[in-house]
């Protein structure tokens, strides 16, 4: 397949020609540009909770500037004519700044930062780079896609008096800003080496589109997982949090102690529609009222410790474990507080709590605890 430049009508050449020249001419000082523009955003996103992982820049080659100026506009019974007359005013994309980040929700906080620095960057359009693949059913790389006009800016003013010492600079520039995760930069890399900067286009093959389908597929399971994972991570640390109107001080009604148990515990639950009042009793009898509660009394070494100690012939459900974690951190306690009184007629749970405890009190001394 022939390149823009060798399509383009003979009438046309001298135009691009002159621009590209000019291009070459001030791409130094274009770089310095580009330079200046991830400085910007760097600073900006200083101020980020979560920080990007990294702020990238380029600026436009030369080739790849003469291809795009090439582009022409044919319509039936018309001269031929350039897509973009003036490339050096009219292209947005010779300058680009690239904000990678972890997670897809980081893209959105980043990009939101940038608009919001009014005396730095003026956003002029703000688009999601896989809004199209979503509506049309199919896969590519998601990207938060910014174009920004930089206020005012010295570096942007020297660059404009170099390119046109007749017009008065005015430190305004249209560049491109990218956000995207890190697992979207890799494929999107990867991809455009291999689908955009063929060598030869006789290379190319259906298989490679397909494939690139399935990796997409894959890289948006895979962000799902691990912003899944973020937030049960965020969640959980802020059971803990017992700082004035803190998650830790949330009170154990029965929903709240569900949707603790399901966070922490989701392999050991009960039917949907379940009532959760009877774990909000055994906790009260103890005096565990708060969320930071339950957390401390469902972790994984004391779990371990009972299941052991107990040598379950089945997995417990959550009304059996809570109930045994209960016993192994109040131990007589316990059953005082939730069995019948020793001197009922039949005393079922008082029995199966005392040889339960029996089993505890005799793992504790093998193990020396």
């Amino acid at each position: 397949m022939s390149s823009n430049w060798e399509r383009l009508d003979e009438s046309l050449r001298p135009a691009v020609s002159a621009s590209v020249a000019d291009f070459e001419r001030t791409l130094p000082t274009l770089e310095k540009v580009t330079a200046e523009m991830e400085s910007l955003v760097r600073e900006v996103l200083s101020e980020a909770e979560d920080k990007p992982l990294f702020v990238t820049s380029r600026t436009k080659s030369v080739e790849s500037f003469r291809e795009k100026a090439s582009r022409m506009v044919t319509e039936p019974d018309a001269a031929p004519s350039l897509q973009f007359p003036e490339p050096l005013r009219n292209l947005t994309d010779m300058v680009g700044v690239r904000v990678i980040t972890t997670l897809p929700g980081e893209n959105a906080l980043a990009a939101n930062l940038i608009k919001r620095k009014r005396s730095i960057f003026d956003c002029r359009g703000d688009t999601e780079k896989d809004i199209g693949s979503i509506e049309s059913g199919t896969y590519g790389y998601s990207s938060r896609h910014l174009i920004l006009r930089t206020i005012q800016n010295d570096v942007v003013r020297a660059y404009q008096e170099l390119l046109d010492a007749e017009l008065k600079p005015n430190g305004s520039y249209f560049f491109e800003c990218q956000i995207r995760t890190i697992f979207a930069h890799a494929w999107s890399e990867i991809e455009h080496d291999i689908r955009f900067k063929s060598q030869d286009p006789r290379a190319w093959s259906p298989y490679f589109d397909r494939q690139f389908t399935a990796t997409a597929a894959m890289l948006e399971t895979v962000e799902s997982a691990f912003s899944e994972l973020h937030d049960r991570y965020e969640t959980v640390t802020s059971y803990w949090d017992t700082e004035g109107e803190g998650e830790g001080n949330i009170s154990l009604t029965p929903n709240r102690i569900k949707a603790v148990w399901q966070t922490l515990l989701p392999h050991v639950d009960r039917k949907a529609d379940d009532d959760w009042g009877w774990a909000a009793e055994l906790v009260a009898a103890h005096g565990l009222r708060k969320t930071v509660d339950l957390a401390a009394l469902l972790q994984p070494e004391i779990i371990s410790n009972v299941r052991k100690a107990l040598d379950h012939r089945y997995s417990p459900g959550p009304d059996r474990l809570l109930d045994d974690l209960l016993l192994w951190q109040f131990g007589e306690s316990h059953i005082d507080l939730t069995a019948e009184e020793p001197s009922s007629e039949q005393t079922p749970r008082r029995d199966s709590l005392i040889r339960r405890h029996q089993q505890m009190k005799r793992y504790r001394k093998a193990q020396g605890f």
